[in-house]
């Protein structure tokens, strides 16, 4: 779905890709983390810090 909102936006911290999450309709983080194998993400909306990692489906 091109041009499809997206809810919140995830930095790969591998190598700087910014996509959008699980909630929005594409999921270009997780896509991302899979066919690159980068899978940690951290939230890129302001004043959040936490990080995700694709694996094993946690917080680190």
């Amino acid at each position: 779905m091109l041009g499809s909102p997206w809810v919140h936006l995830r930095l790969c911290l591998t190598c700087g890709h910014v996509g959008c999450c699980d909630s929005s309709p594409n999921k270009h983080a997780r896509r991302h983390a899979a066919a690159d194998a980068h899978p940690i993400v951290q939230s890129f909306q302001p004043g959040e810090e936490w990080r995700w990692c694709y694996v094993h489906e946690a917080f680190v």
